[in-house]
């Protein structure tokens, strides 16, 4: 019986390394977020058809599985759940809030899955079973807000983002990094709004009297899907324009920017690690793959889409290395692994398991594009624990045998340590 059952099993095995490699897609596309997220999902597909086209990986074909979590957190985890108990994928890219990053981390724990995580998150955590293709704070953030004090003077500062854990935590470093340089509580304003926010007019009232005080005045802003149209139309409604106050966006990106006019918004900036603008053949052959794929000459791209691109060639590289997709494998083998990025240069997935980027800053333009106006000299390397939190600056990650550790303190030389000191 014993030597049944394990025939059986050995046969499923070996079924399942000769059939599809399936490929789960988890992003929503209603709700919300699906003004961010759809084309994630879109982009995806193109990747697998594009690599499939080409033999696929391992000899096996690519299969999509996609789901749709429709902006609710606490779906994101029975889809990812349902992706790996049923579907059974062999890999997730998904996600773009960190609250839904958040429902679903447990789960690829739980069930040992991979998830690739394009977009720019708050930091303070590290999980053996995600990586993480978008920006830490060290990657945006802080060089955003460098860029306004060296580059524009700006000594006042609105935090205004959506309420819920990306903005809270980002916020948190940002005040503790604004302390740090001298910046006085009076001259911080932090201000928290629902995600689908529509009514502006108070906020931006508030926001337009607080930068009157006759020191130049900026707002960071990590507001988060739809709600980003009816911001951008009121700061235009009340006649604030760049010069003003400027306003430089951690999440609005080339897509978002297509639904509303920007001729108003010349000049606000936006703080990502790669814009469609950006000059390199890499770049504009991803351009011509995206606009062929979508049949649409005014398709845009963005800095997620890139995150996407990369982590999908990381993931394809590192099974190639591994010569399997099996997660423990990949997980083994991928630390390391560097792919082309769509800026010229190229991504190397870190120990924590975040990557190398480059940060850019671009100005708004009235075509919807943006103009790089500011980089850094070379790529930078992301860290999952903050050195500006109490409780998280002795902290490192490193996935690396023998550590295997996402919270090593290096004071107490202790693994364990406490997790998402910042997180609400």
């Amino acid at each position: 019986m014993l030597s049944a059952c394990v025939g059986f099993s050995l046969a499923n095995v070996a079924q399942a390394e000769e059939g599809p490699i399936k490929v789960g897609i988890l992003h929503s596309l209603s709700g919300t977020m699906a003004i961010s997220e759809s084309t994630l999902k879109d982009t995806m597909l193109m990747l697998i058809k594009k690599q499939n086209e080409k033999g696929g990986l391992l000899g096996r074909k690519l299969e999509p599985v996609v789901v749709d979590p429709a902006s609710n957190w606490p779906l994101f985890a029975e889809k990812a759940r349902e992706l790996l108990a049923q579907d059974k994928v062999d890999v997730i890219f998904g996600n773009w809030t960190s609250v839904s990053r958040k429902s679903v981390l447990p789960v690829v724990e739980e069930l040992n899955g991979l998830l690739f995580y394009p977009v720019q998150y708050e930091g303070e955590e590290s999980s053996e079973n995600v990586f993480y293709t978008g920006a830490a704070p060290n990657q945006q953030a802080i060089p955003a807000v460098d860029y306004l004090m060296n580059d524009v003077g700006v000594e006042r500062w609105v935090l205004a983002g959506t309420d819920y854990v990306y903005p809270r935590t980002t916020n948190k470093i940002l005040a503790a990094y604004l302390k740090s340089h001298g910046v006085a509580d009076e001259d911080v304003m932090v201000n928290y709004t629902p995600f689908g926010h529509s009514n502006w007019q108070s906020i931006v009232s508030d926001i337009k009297s607080f930068g009157s005080a006759g020191k130049k005045t900026a707002v960071v802003s990590t507001i988060n899907g739809d709600a980003n149209v009816p911001f951008y139309r009121e700061l235009a409604n009340q006649g604030i324009d760049a010069e003003d106050i400027p306003v430089v966006a951690f999440s609005v990106g080339e897509q978002e920017l297509s639904g509303i006019d920007t001729a108003p918004l010349v000049g606000h900036l936006a703080a990502w690690n790669y814009f469609m603008s950006v000059d390199s053949d890499t770049n504009y052959d991803f351009i011509d793959e995206w606009i062929a794929y979508t049949g649409k000459e005014d398709a845009v791209t963005n800095d997620p889409m890139e995150a996407h691109y990369i982590g999908f060639n990381m993931w394809m590289e590192a099974a190639r290395k591994a010569g399997s997709v099996e997660v423990d494998a990949v997980k083994d083998a991928i630390i390391g692994v560097s792919v082309p990025n769509l800026t010229g240069g190229y991504a190397t997935m870190m120990p924590n398991h975040h990557i190398t980027k480059p940060v850019l800053i671009g100005e708004i333009q009235d075509n919807g594009q943006f103009s790089v106006v500011w980089q850094t000299p070379s790529t930078v390397a992301g860290d999952a624990w903050s050195d500006y939190l109490e409780g998280s600056k002795d902290l490192i990650s490193d996935w690396r045998k023998p550590m295997e550790c996402g919270n090593y303190n290096v004071v107490t030389h202790s693994c364990g340590a406490q997790q998402n000191v910042a997180t609400q």
